[in-house]
C-alpha cells in the first residue's frame, strides 16, 4: 500500500489529476480522475438498471429482485417527497427530473466512499455548476408559468409600501443565495466527512509506525473509524434526499409563487 497516501495532506484526496493529457486549440481536454468516476457512475448505473428491467419489453419483473426492491423503495421515497413538497397537480411532471438528480447525487456520494476513489461532490465548482443549472431551469419554469408575476416572489401580497422597501432587497438577496446554499450544503458535508476519515486513517498509520506502547494505541482510531464510516454513509444518503427536497421546495415556489 502506498505510504504517501496515508502521510499526505487530508486535502490531497480532492486533487483533480490528469490521467491522459490532451490539449487542443489551447484548451485542456485531459481525461482526469474526475472524468473516470463520471464514466464509472454512468456504466454502473446502466448495468444496474439493465439488471432490474426485462430486456424484452423494458418492464419490471413481477417478482422483484433485491436490486429492484431497492430501486422501487427509492422511487417511492422520492415520489413522496415530490407529492409532499410540490402543492400542485403539475408536481408529478417534474418527478423524473427530481428522481434523476437524486440518483445522480446519491451515486456520486456513494462511489466517493470507495477507497482510492474520488468524491466529485466534494468540489464546490461541481456542486455549484449543478445547482446553477437547476436554478436557471426553475426560473425558466416560473417565467413560463406566470410571466411578469414572477416578480411577486420578491414582494409578498398585502405588504405595505414602506415595508416593501425593506423586504424586496432582502427577498432578492435570499433568492440569489438559493443556488449557493444548495451547492455549499452538499459540498461542505461531503468534504468535511472525507477529511475527518482521512485524518483518522493517517493518525492510525502514524501510530502503527511507532514503537512500544504507542503501537498498541493504533487500534483505537481504527475502531473509531468503523462507526464514522457508517456515519459518512448515512450522510451521503441523507444529503441526496436533502438535495432532492430543496429542489422540490424551489419548484413549489416557482409554480405556486407566494
Amino acid at each position: 500500500m502506498n505510504l504517501n497516501f496515508f502521510l499526505s495532506s487530508p486535502l490531497e484526496q480532492f486533487r483533480v489529476l490528469p490521467l491522459i493529457t490532451f490539449n487542443f486549440g489551447g484548451l485542456d481536454f485531459s481525461f482526469t480522475n474526475e472524468t473516470l468516476i463520471l464514466v464509472l457512475v454512468f456504466f454502473i448505473s446502466m448495468v444496474f438498471f439493465s439488471s432490474v428491467v426485462k430486456q424484452e419489453d423494458k418492464t419490471f419483473f413481477i417478482i422483484p429482485s433485491r436490486w429492484q426492491s431497492i430501486l422501487e423503495l427509492m422511487y417511492s421515497a422520492v415520489l413522496g417527497l415530490v407529492n409532499d413538497n410540490i402543492k400542485s397537480e403539475k408536481g408529478r411532471f417534474f418527478f423524473p427530473l427530481v428522481f434523476f438528480l437524486f440518483l445522480l447525487v446519491l451515486s456520486l456520494n456513494l462511489i466517493g466512499l470507495v477507497p482510492y476513489s474520488f468524491t466529485i461532490t466534494s468540489h464546490l465548482v461541481v456542486t455549484f455548476g449543478l445547482s446553477m443549472a437547476i436554478f436557471i431551469g426553475i426560473n425558466i419554469v416560473c417565467v413560463r408559468e406566470h410571466g411578469i408575476q414572477f416578480f411577486s416572489l420578491f414582494l409578498p401580497s398585502g405588504t405595505a409600501l414602506g415595508l416593501a422597501l425593506l423586504l424586496v432587497p432582502i427577498e432578492v438577496i435570499s433568492y440569489i443565495f438559493k443556488p449557493i446554499a444548495l451547492a455549499t450544503r452538499l459540498f461542505a458535508n461531503m468534504m468535511a466527512g472525507h477529511i475527518l476519515l482521512k485524518v483518522i486513517v493517517g493518525f492510525a498509520y502514524t501510530l502503527m509506525g511507532a514503537s512500544g506502547i504507542l503501537f498498541l494505541f493504533h487500534y483505537m482510531p481504527l475502531i473509531i473509524l468503523i462507526p464514522l464510516f457508517g456515519l459518512e454513509l448515512g450522510v451521503a444518503i441523507i444529503q441526496s434526499f436533502v438535495f432532492a427536497i430543496l429542489i422540490c421546495i424551489y419548484l413549489n415556489d416557482s409554480i405556486n409563487l407566494h
